[in-house]
């Protein structure tokens, strides 16, 4: 499929496809240069989110499913790898057994929150989805008693790290005599799994699976008058979106050693849902982009609004964590008001809100002509 894919592109698609794939791989040499080995870190979180962004976009952005608890697939997948990876029950399962099995929950509690449902559209499935996401962080926050299961709102620490064998992603090591960090490696790790996500998404858009989440999308009733099995298609499009949402969240909980219940708030679903929304729902591209954007500017605007403030002021009038969350809410009002389709939407939605506005304008004109 790769070869004829590469014959597909002509000359000039196939240089700037190499030339992309070899600066995604020294990205992280470049920017431990450049800023230091903590941004590399959250480069790799950038990764993480991007995977998560996907799986959600599957739900709002193909299928239209507003869902406001989509960080609970990600609890099940990071809660999973950190029970059958770590010293809380004495195990310590193969990652090749576990990110399947944390995948292969979510799914399950996918399908669980998407049966219900079926019959819940717009807001009302927004507030059904909220509390389903809360019930999840809640339960894992009291499964300490009376049989510990989760460590209560402690969490669980000393997770195994990603490895295969014997090498291991935790620590630094030697390949062809180039010394490659932990964040590298992840750094790599997060790329493969981001691109294999990405390569599901489009094959996904293009099938006739994905035609019919956008039929759906538009208009359900007409979808089902045209033979389109909502039921079992609404179900797919919850079990798929949780099943990437399950594979981030055992790879975060690799990565990051630790796990609890304050990772899982109603706040990362706010987070990742601007993400396919400022990016562009129904676009991975957009969504992509959304990911990056939403992740690396609060904390540039962490790290910037500080000795900004003493360069123009010579002190520091407001903290800057409250400072960045004050900037990055305008920047998302002033997007939203500027581009309401998304930074980079796709062209079917950006024909719906074009038409939507006609619409709006043309009854606008209407009421006023009448009330002449």
């Amino acid at each position: 499929m790769l070869r004829r894919l590469l014959d597909k592109l002509g000359h000039r698609s196939r240089l700037t496809l190499t030339l992309g794939a070899a600066l995604l791989l020294l990205l992280p040499f470049g920017v431990d240069l450049a800023l230091g080995r903590g941004w590399v870190r959250i480069t790799d979180f950038a990764l993480l989110y991007i995977m998560l962004a996907l799986g959600l976009n599957i739900v709002v952005g193909y299928a239209g499913l507003l869902d406001l608890g989509y960080i609970a697939f990600f609890a099940v997948g990071a809660y999973t790898y950190a029970l059958l990876g770590s010293p809380q029950f004495g195990l310590h399962w193969p990652v090749w057994l576990v990110l399947p099995l944390g995948a292969g929950l979510s799914c399950l509690f996918g399908i669980l929150l998407g049966a219900p449902t079926l019959r819940l559209r717009g807001d009302y499935l927004a507030i059904v989805t909220l509390g389903f996401g809360e019930i999840v962080r809640i339960f894992l926050n009291n499964l300490n008693g009376p049989v510990n299961i989760t460590n209560g709102p402690q969490g669980i620490s000393r997770i195994d790290p990603v490895a295969v064998g014997s090498f291991s992603l935790g620590s630094t090591q030697q390949l062809a005599g180039v010394a490659f960090p932990s964040v590298h490696l992840y750094y790599y790790l997060f790329l493969a799994c981001t691109l294999l996500v990405i390569l599901v998404s489009l094959r996904l858009e293009k099938s006739r699976i994905g035609r019919a989440w956008m039929a759906i999308r538009e208009d359900e009733v007409a979808a089902e008058a045209m033979g389109i099995n909502t039921r079992n298609i609404k179900l797919l499009a919850f079990a798929m979106g949780a099943t990437f949402g399950g594979l981030s969240g055992g790879l975060f909980a690799g990565f990051q050693g630790f796990v609890s219940p304050e990772s899982f708030g109603l706040m990362e679903s706010i987070m990742i849902l601007c993400m396919v929304v400022l990016g562009g729902m129904g676009n991975i591209g957009g969504v992509v982009l959304g990911g990056v954007l939403l992740v690396l500017l609060p904390e540039a605007l962490r790290h910037g609004a500080g000795p900004v403030q003493q360069l123009l002021f010579g002190k520091i009038f407001i903290d800057p964590e409250s400072l960045r969350m004050l900037l990055f809410g305008l920047a998302l009002i002033v997007v939203m008001l500027v581009r309401p389709a998304g930074l980079w939407p796709s062209g079917r939605r950006q024909r719906e809100l074009t038409a939507a506005d006609g619409v709006a304008q043309q009854e606008q004109e209407t009421v006023y002509d009448a009330s002449r």
